[in-house]
């Protein structure tokens, strides 16, 4: 995993380009879990519950993929996961309007940031590369909460 939080991180210096990927990262995250909750599942799936939908699958398969790569950041992102997926379901009870008008708007909003922040640090999103990238965005600002608590830990 330090490997590609390593190779992540070299197109992610520029202190405006960081600045922005803390606010879009997990905004794109949580449109990307929302759009997903919303795509009809088959009839045995809707049967199980509000949960059992493309939003849940996908954070299972990425927690699987998280987990090979580094056990205490997919713990980590599960449970980021997890938030957001509640987050998710509760706007889906709540909101008075459709509520892809919301996950489609903040999407774009949080694409058009993460664009102008690599155009900030003269290099392309590390996607271009290799779309597991887009994986590794959101545990690349986790890796960095884990070290600020780190280093705070053992500061006391």
């Amino acid at each position: 995993m330090q490997e590609w939080l390593d190779e992540y991180g070299e197109s992610h210096r520029h202190p405006t380009n960081k600045a922005v990927h803390w606010v879009c990262v997990p905004a794109i995250m949580f449109t990307v879990l929302g759009l997903l909750w919303l795509v009809p599942v088959p009839a045995a799936a809707a049967a199980l519950g509000p949960w059992a939908n493309w939003a849940t699958l996908v954070v299972l398969l990425t927690t699987i993929w998280y987990v090979i790569l580094s056990p205490p950041l997919a713990l980590g992102m599960a449970l980021v996961s997890l938030g957001m997926l509640a987050l998710v379901h509760a706007i889906e009870q709540t909101l008075p309007f459709p509520s892809w008008i919301l996950y489609l708007a903040v999407f774009t909003v949080a694409w058009i940031g993460q664009f102008i922040g690599h155009r900030i640090e003269g290099r392309k999103p590390s996607f271009f590369k290799d779309v597991q990238f887009l994986l590794v965005g959101p545990a690349w600002l986790l890796s960095h909460l884990y070290r600020r608590t780190t280093d705070t830990t053992r500061a006391a």
